[in-house]
């Protein structure tokens, strides 16, 4: 097999693909974290993502918010970007991406993480629910744009 073969090159294209996946993610994962993240200090909740690791400080819960950001932002592009095909598309993904993680950030995880009870609902999680599908309604499109430009 010659240095030249398309066999040879295939290491590089896969490697190529995956660091365009994650930066996606990242990228994305940013983008829907900064308007998420605004949402949550205009409703007073960054202080509670910062109880995660012991402290009450704004700006410590929003640099976790962003670094949960970018993992669940990874957590997409990374197994799934074939799915983001087309603009629309990505948006009803994200959407359905961000309820997930509705049901397992707020609900499941953090409340576990902080002896609080599972699965509680009320005005607090209907306002958590709409910042996810925000969210996930922007980490999607943005990753597919990323995505999309590797192509052209």
């Amino acid at each position: 097999m010659s240095a030249t073969s398309p066999v040879a090159h295939q290491p590089h294209a896969f490697s190529h693909q995956i660091a365009r996946r994650i930066a996606a993610g990242a990228i994305g994962g940013i983008a829907g974290g900064l308007v998420f993240g605004v949402l949550m200090a205009m409703m007073g909740m960054l202080p509670m993502i910062a109880s995660m690791v012991g402290s009450d400080s704004a700006v410590v819960g929003f640099g976790i918010h962003l670094v949960i950001s970018v993992l669940i932002g990874w957590g997409l592009t990374v197994p799934f970007a074939g799915l983001l095909t087309s603009y629309g598309r990505a948006a009803l993904i994200g959407l359905a991406y961000g309820a997930l993680w509705w049901v397992l950030g707020p609900l499941l995880i953090m409340p576990m993480m902080l002896g609080m009870p599972l699965f509680m609902i009320d005005a607090a999680a209907g306002l958590s629910l709409m910042g996810h599908l925000i969210y996930g309604v922007i980490l999607a499109p943005v990753a597919f744009r990323i995505l999309k430009s590797a192509h052209e």
